[in-house]
């Protein structure tokens, strides 16, 4: 389960309609519970996929940044317990590209952006044979 405060969701909204029609990406930070995994913050981040063209299509968070976020995220015992990106003109149904680079410990929050406004939000996580599984989504 993936809990979200209800203010998360339009901060996640902007992002991805502001991107359009490129791809957004991001992370989420927060505390892995018995309840579920609690976000706490969301931290907006460049697609750097390359070649620019295809970041309509695709999106790609910097090894370099990645660790900069997990580094500080721990200074402030929170952990990265998601990814999150958008689909421009596509469902937010997770692609067989977002699984091959999915790693199992994180949720992977997708919104559905048609012609530039979100309509549509779902998130994913691996299950232990590698293939995605919908996750539930709480908002508080």
């Amino acid at each position: 389960m993936l809990i979200l405060n209800t203010d998360d969701y339009p901060h996640l909204c902007r992002h991805a309609e502001n991107t359009y029609p490129q791809e957004c990406c991001g992370v989420l930070l927060g505390h892995i519970t018995r309840e579920g995994k609690q976000v706490r913050e969301i931290r907006e981040t460049p697609n750097d996929w390359q070649p620019e063209a295809q970041r309509n299509q695709r999106f790609r968070i910097s090894p370099l940044l990645l660790l900069q976020l997990q580094k500080e995220a721990r200074d402030r015992h929170l952990e990265i317990i998601g990814i999150y990106h958008s689909h421009p003109d596509y469902s937010a149904v997770a692609s067989e590209t977002d699984r091959s680079l999915a790693w199992p410990q994180y949720s992977y929050f997708i919104l559905s952006v048609e012609k530039g406004q979100v309509k549509d939000c779902l998130s994913w996580q691996l299950d232990d044979s590698g293939q995605f599984q919908a996750e539930t989504i709480v908002w508080r």
